[in-house]
């Protein structure tokens, strides 16, 4: 089974549903045939690496809003990731452009890191008030997870992984998201937004059972008892369950 999530750093629907997925997959069954790929979303790919505005004057900007209500609104969500046992310094929060973080993940994907790359990213904005934007950063976090500094500096000064960050938003645009996070089962099953853990559970089971359907063949006699057991027993045959029946 393979899921693709399409995320950005800077989203904290995007943290908070990842959250929420890991404790559905944690309850799936099958939770170790899934293959899960990251994939790239920029919230707002016009924005400056260095900006002179904290996140309440931005968003306040961006959605024509004012300051003292985008700070409700960011305390609001604070108090939901809460729930999750996630924490956000919002106050003390540096907003900057993703382009780069994104370019990161892909780059971690040959080494198995981007899971655990991608938590840190989100640690670092949203707890640690890190600034994600910044090069030095980047290489930073790259070697807390277990990267190379030297490959990870030489990367990022370079444009390698910039066309695979724009063809999996060229992807999103192609299906329509609109919004992250967004969830894709085996390409036809999709989930938007930060949902509940019963909704992944529900989501995964389904299509599991459609990949996966159960097939019942009728033996040669006919005889779809034949090789049952019933009542928790297999120790009767076949011919003694008759008689069974019969004495019955």
């Amino acid at each position: 089974m393979k899921i693709e999530v399409w995320t950005d750093i800077v989203c904290p629907y995007c943290y908070i549903g990842k959250r929420k997925f890991e404790e559905g997959l944690k309850k799936f069954k099958y939770r170790d045939s899934v293959e899960i790929v990251y994939r790239s979303f920029e919230l707002d790919p016009q924005m400056a690496v260095h900006v002179n505005d904290d996140i309440y004057g931005l968003s306040a900007k961006k959605f024509g809003s004012t300051r003292a209500h985008m700070k409700a609104v960011h305390d609001d969500i604070t108090k939901r990731a809460e729930l999750d046992g996630l924490t956000f310094n919002y106050d003390s929060t540096i907003h900057t452009n993703t382009f780069n973080a994104h370019r990161l993940l892909h780059y971690s994907k040959q080494f198995g890191k981007t899971n655990e790359l991608l938590e840190r990213l989100y640690k670092a904005y949203f707890t640690d008030s890190l600034h994600i934007g910044d090069d030095n950063t980047l290489v930073m976090i790259a070697v807390e997870v277990g990267l190379d500094a030297a490959g990870t500096t030489a990367m990022l000064v370079s444009e390698q992984y910039a066309a695979e960050v724009r063809a999996d938003e060229l992807k999103a645009q192609k299906l329509g998201v609109r919004g992250v996070p967004y969830f894709l089962i085996n390409g036809k099953y999709a989930i938007s937004g930060a949902q509940t853990t019963e909704v992944f559970v529900e989501a995964l089971e389904k299509a599991w059972a459609e990949e996966h359907p159960v097939v019942q063949f009728r033996s040669a006699s006919g005889d779809t008892e034949e090789l049952v057991c019933l009542d928790g027993s297999c120790a009767v045959e076949h011919q003694e369950l008759n008689k069974l029946r019969e004495e019955s």
